[in-house]
């Protein structure tokens, strides 16, 4: 993954006609916070690990809300390539529910069928809900096999990239080719959790 140029740092200005003003408010109600608090203080993306990574950026993101920016909010690469760490949410001075937004966000893109900021991410997360479905734990080596199913359309270079690395693993015992599995049970109430929580595209 390549660092990404912040969109916010263009010497363009930011059309509002599209603005839907509401949309900061219906956020909050969702995710149980109050997204007008914010300072754009950027401590959030401070902290954030995976910033350079992001177009926008977790403050980036609460400005757009705020704005009503709904279009340019849900189509960023930032919300997928969040990884739910709560830093953020830990150092927001005014205790703003920034994980949760994103959460909100990424299944408001789904929901309304918009483009996904970055596809490869999304198949994984869709390859670990699928291994989860069966087995009611991610079990590695299949993971990485439906990931790689999934994105079989990255070429010839995305699919033997781990190969090396993970015949290694395997060789130190540190992925098992057999998934452990949970009770049937305990399965079928993992499968009421995470069935309908990622949609097919």
């Amino acid at each position: 993954m390549e660092k990404e140029e912040k969109k916010f740092s263009s010497s363009e200005p930011i059309s509002m006609s599209q603005s839907d003003l509401g949309f900061a408010k219906k956020i909050g109600e969702v995710a149980g916070t109050d997204l007008n608090s914010c300072l754009t203080c950027m401590s959030c993306s401070g902290g954030c690990p995976m910033y350079p990574y992001m177009d926008y950026g977790p403050h980036g993101i609460m400005r757009l809300a705020v704005l009503g920016l709904k279009q340019e909010a849900l189509t960023s690469t930032t919300i997928w390539r969040c990884v739910g760490c709560h830093t953020c949410a830990a150092v927001c001075p005014m205790a703003i529910n920034i994980a949760g937004v994103m959460d909100y966000l990424r299944e408001e893109c789904l929901s309304e069928n918009l483009p996904i900021g970055d596809k490869p991410i999304f198949q994984f997360h869709k390859a670990f809900l699928t291994s989860v479905r069966f087995h009611g734990r991610a079990s590695k080596v299949e993971l990485m096999g439906l990931h790689k199913l999934f994105t079989i359309g990255s070429g010839p270079k995305a699919w033997m990239q781990d190969a090396i690395l993970g015949t290694k693993m395997i060789l130190m015992h540190k992925l098992h080719l057999l998934p452990s599995r949970l009770m049937s049970s305990g399965i079928s109430q993992v499968r009421k959790i995470v069935t309908g929580a990622w949609r097919d595209r």
